[in-house]
């Protein structure tokens, strides 16, 4: 048995058409939906993140700026700069691209983003009401994640979901997503002992530890639907997952590649985040 590949690219391009739409309609009744990314030193990878960002806000529609700040600014003006985006009424949805330099707290700065302008889904009060179970900004790759395993056709309700990770960007708010789709979770981590056990059970995987092809095929029962969350270079220069996806691919009934699984859903959840606060 072959695995059924879930494209992360066909799924984020459908969506991005229906977006589209939306944003067309909206400019109808003269709203823009803008997003401001601000972008703090020169880290390569946040770099070419925010470059997609910018590329998938175009293709939408959405008017997007990229605010540029020196590796050695003051965490005060960065906090002036993100309040003056808080009070500019054509920015709908901030975004600060992390990770931060050494001497700027995190913490500080995604407290000082309007949580309704959080198209992160990060700052407390989003993650306090999707916790509760109330409407918000839900975290884009968690939400990508959940749009996958949906438009595979699987029905989420009552299967066993294992979540490998427990980050705050990825591994918590997945488990709080899979609970409100009415499945049993499971998170295990680097100190859960027996894993192997534990992931033989999941009808759903979830594997975002960051450690390269550590999932091997014996993790995981026949017909098992695998999400590999994991971006890792390999030595020789290739991207790999978390998961082996050769040998996973034989065992499991459905499986995302990596790169062009979860990776184009994120972007894609992020402009969907942006349109939502234009709306409101």
């Amino acid at each position: 048995m072959s695995a059924q590949i879930i494209s992360g690219k066909e799924v984020a391009k459908s969506i991005r058409e229906e977006l589209k739409l939306e944003v067309e309609t909206l400019k109808e009744q003269g709203i823009t939906p803008g997003l401001s990314v601000i972008l703090v030193g020169n880290d390569p990878a946040s770099h070419s993140y925010v470059k997609g960002k910018a590329k998938g806000c175009e293709e939408v529609g959405i008017k997007s700026e990229v605010i540029y700040l020196e590796e050695t600014i003051s965490q005060e003006t960065l906090l002036a700069e993100i309040e003056r985006l808080n009070l500019d009424s054509n920015v709908h949805g901030i975004l600060v691209q992390l990770p931060l330099p050494k001497h700027i707290e995190e913490d500080a700065i995604i407290n000082a983003i309007d949580p309704k302008k959080d198209v992160d889904g990060f700052h407390p009060i989003n993650v306090g009401k999707m916790m509760i179970g109330e409407d918000a900004y839900l975290p884009c790759t968690p939400h990508g994640i959940i749009e996958l395993i949906k438009r595979t056709g699987t029905e989420i309700k009552g299967k066993h979901a294992v979540v490998i990770g427990r980050s705050n960007i990825v591994g918590k708010p997945v488990s709080i997503l899979l609970l409100k789709e009415h499945a049993t979770v499971t998170i295990a981590h680097s100190r859960t002992q027996n894993l192997k056990e534990i992931t033989r059970q999941a009808d759903i995987l979830v594997v975002a530890i960051g450690k390269p092809q550590i999932i091997t095929k014996d993790f995981v029962s026949p017909g098992t639907l695998v999400i590999d969350v994991g971006v890792n270079r390999l030595e020789t220069g290739k991207l790999v997952g978390d998961v082996d996806f050769e040998g996973v691919s034989n065992v499991a009934s459905y499986i995302t590649p990596v790169p062009g699984g979860v990776g184009p859903m994120t972007i894609t959840m992020l402009l969907k985040n942006t349109i939502e606060a234009a709306k409101k």
